[in-house]
C-alpha cells in the first residue's frame, strides 16, 4: 500500500478515521472528505501530533458534484487515485410504520447513492490503475433488521452495486471488496435517525463490548492488500449470515427477539 493514493468518505470519526490511520501508517498517501470542516481539521491534527499525515477535503457524499470535486482535489495533489473507501454512512432505528420517509430517502442517499456517485466519479482512476474500491457495508447487507428498514435496504443496495459492478469490471485487474462489519464501537448508533429524522443521540449498545473501530480497520487493510472478495467480521456476524441462508423463517424470530430486548426498543 505504500503511496497508493486511497480516497476514504466520511473519514473523520469511526471505521473511516480507523481506516485512514491504518492505511496511513503503512505509507498510503489517504485523503478524506466529511460534511464537517471542524471535525475533519481535528483528524488531521491528531493524526499529526502522531506523525501520520493525511488530507481532508469538505464534501457530501450524496451530492454528485462533491465527488467530483474530490476526484479533482486528489488528481491536483497526487496525481492519480487508488482505492476508495465507501465508507461514509447514517443509520436510523424507528418502526417502519412510525417513518417519516423522507428519513429512508436521507439514509438511501447517503448509503447507497454516495456510494454510486463516489465509485463513478473515481472510476476511471481506478480503472487505470487496477485499484480498489471497497464498500463498507454490514451485517445488515446480509440479514434485514427490525427497526431499520432503510439502513438495512442501504445496505442491501450498496452490496448488490458493488456485485454488478465487480462483475462488469472482471476482466479489468480491478478489485472489489465489500466488508461487513458485525457491531463495532463507533458514533454510527448515537447519531442514528428516529422516526422524525432526529438523532437519537444515544447508543442501545454497550460500545465498549463490542468490536472496536481500530480493530475492523486493520482487517480490511489485510483484506485490501490481498485482494479479498467479501469480508465478514465478528463471530455473531459470520453465524448470523450462514444461519440466514438456510433458516431464513428461523432467523426472523431469533432477530426479532434480539432487537426486542435492546435498551429503548421500539419493538413492543
Amino acid at each position: 500500500m505504500k503511496d497508493k493514493v486511497v480516497i476514504i468518505t466520511g473519514g473523520s470519526s469511526g471505521i473511516g478515521k480507523a481506516c485512514a490511520y491504518e492505511f496511513a501508517t503503512h505509507g498510503s498517501k489517504v485523503i478524506i472528505t466529511g460534511r464537517n470542516k471542524e471535525k475533519l481539521d481535528l483528524t488531521i491534527s491528531e493524526f499529526a501530533l502522531k506523525k501520520v499525515y493525511i488530507d481532508g477535503i469538505v464534501a457530501d457524499v450524496s451530492i454528485k458534484e462533491d465527488n467530483q470535486k474530490v476526484v479533482k482535489h486528489a488528481i491536483s495533489k497526487f496525481g492519480k487515485i487508488d482505492i476508495l473507501i465507501n465508507n461514509a454512512g447514517i443509520s436510523m432505528r424507528a418502526l417502519f410504520s412510525d417513518t417519516d420517509l423522507k428519513v429512508i430517502q436521507q439514509v438511501m442517499d447517503i448509503n447507497f447513492y454516495g456510494t454510486v456517485y463516489a465509485s463513478q466519479a473515481c472510476l476511471s482512476e481506478i480503472i487505470k490503475n487496477k485499484g480498489s474500491i471497497i464498500g463498507i457495508s454490514s451485517i445488515a447487507g446480509y440479514r434485514g433488521l427490525p427497526a431499520r428498514t432503510g439502513y438495512s435496504a442501504s445496505k442491501f443496495a450498496m452490496q448488490g452495486f458493488l456485485e454488478a459492478l465487480r462483475t462488469e469490471l472482471i476482466n479489468t485487474g480491478v478489485h472489489i471488496l465489500v466488508a461487513c462489519p458485525g457491531f463495532t464501537a463507533s458514533n454510527i448508533r448515537q447519531n442514528a435517525l428516529t422516526a422524525d429524522g432526529t438523532s437519537q443521540s444515544e447508543s442501545p449498545l454497550e460500545e465498549s463490548k463490542i468490536m472496536s473501530a481500530e480493530e475492523v480497520a486493520k482487517e480490511i487493510y489485510k483484506a485490501t492488500v490481498k485482494r479479498k472478495r467479501d469480508l465478514i467480521l465478528t463471530t455473531q456476524g459470520k453465524l448470523t449470515v450462514f444461519l440466514n441462508k438456510l433458516f431464513p423463517s428461523l432467523m426472523d424470530k431469533i432477530v426479532y427477539n434480539h432487537f426486542k430486548k435492546e435498551t429503548n426498543s421500539p419493538i413492543k
